[in-house]
């Protein structure tokens, strides 16, 4: 069968070749999702946002919190000591090790002006922008999808150019990840690498993104780049000894314990966090949960090496917001926030693509034959 004529990808979707049984799954898949979103609406989620500038100490106690830490490290604080002590002061749990960030964001902050941290913030946000433009471009016929692309593209970013989140661990880390899987190409990954790696070591999040581009790196013979990975997260599980040992030397066994990491929250607490962690918050919740799943389907069709794994990172975090994620840590939705938004300008090649497939019936023409 000729594949259908394409409208905004370059090329046909995934679903352009599935069969006809396979198309139908797909699209039983997706509507299970889409009714499977609408369950955000009774999802729990984070305390309501005042918006009052004088409460800004509760409606956004963690960046406070972080705030406080690069202050008393800037004023010769040691940092373990430091934050155990804004921990202690902000009722927050100080075990197991990993309710301590790493102290290399922080480190690095306290010994930076203000406007170099947002000139930085801001660097790293545009240069996510410029590799992501010049891929849709690549990837897209004309330019007017490639606008739209973008425009999503800054409706994920709508958190991340905010200045008074500069102290926030899932900025940083999440511009990063975004960066890494724009950069990679097949036979380029030292770079994603070692972007990565900075990710990981600011938020140890990030792990889950590598891992991701390890076991797809070796399920496509990617070998050399799998070994990459896997060195990354090595370097990652050695920093995370040394620094369990140095919050061990701060705290003790009197010290609150965190309530564990159980929420059971479901798909619909995924896709409600990640609404709240992009501009899709600016719709009604039941509106914005159903464009966020359409965008993951986007995601699944175009048939792009890039593509592909950014849709697996997003399941992967989403299985992880999904089983594990508390509503005060809806915030790890950030993660992938960036990029989570361009699917839907994939939506519509998929979409067609998917239902000609589905509804496709071949017909057997008979040709009479005179001799």
């Amino acid at each position: 069968m000729k594949l259908p004529a394409v409208q905004w990808l370059a090329e046909p979707t995934r679903f352009a070749a599935f069969s006809r049984s396979r198309a139908r799954v797909v699209l039983g898949v997706l509507a299970l999702f889409l009714l499977l979103s609408l369950t955000a609406l009774i999802a729990i989620g984070p305390p309501a946002v005042s918006h009052d500038p004088t409460k800004r100490a509760d409606d956004q106690s963690d960046v406070v919190l972080y705030e406080s830490i690069v202050a008393g490290v800037q004023h010769g604080g040691p940092y373990y000591e430091v934050t155990a002590d804004a921990l202690r002061a902000g009722n927050y749990p100080l075990r197991p090790f990993v309710t301590f960030r790493l102290p290399g964001l922080a480190m690095t902050q306290a010994h930076l002006p203000r406007p170099v941290i947002l000139g930085l913030l801001y660097l790293l946000v545009f240069s996510v922008f410029a590799v992501w433009a010049i891929k849709l471009r690549a990837g897209m016929t004309r330019w007017p999808p490639v606008a739209i692309g973008l425009t999503l593209l800054f409706g994920g970013l709508m958190a991340f150019v905010q200045p008074d989140l500069w102290a926030f661990h899932e900025i940083w880390a999440g511009l990063l990840v975004a960066l890494a899987l724009g950069i990679r190409k097949p036979g380029r990954w030292i770079e994603a690498v070692g972007i990565a790696l900075v990710a990981m070591l600011i938020r140890e999040t990030a792990a889950l993104f590598a891992l991701v581009m390890l076991a797809t790196a070796w399920f496509e013979g990617q070998r050399r780049e799998a070994i990459g990975w896997g060195v990354a997260l090595a370097c990652l599980a050695v920093a995370l000894g040394f620094h369990a040992h140095a919050v061990g030397q701060v705290t003790t066994a009197a010290d609150p314990a965190s309530p564990g990491w159980t929420g059971l929250g479901g798909y619909g607490f995924f896709a409600k966090a990640m609404v709240l962690s992009t501009a899709l918050q600016l719709f009604p919740m039941a509106l914005a949960v159903l464009l966020f799943t359409l965008s993951l389907f986007g995601w699944a069709g175009w048939r792009d090496q890039a593509a592909g794994r950014v849709f697996l990172t997003l399941a992967a975090y989403g299985v992880a917001l999904a089983l594990f994620a508390r509503p005060d840590t809806f915030y790890w939705a950030l993660m992938v926030a960036p990029l989570s938004l361009i699917g839907l300008a994939f939506v519509p090649d998929a979409l067609r693509d998917l239902f000609r497939q589905a509804l496709d019936r071949r017909r057997i023409t008979v040709t009479k034959v005179v001799r």
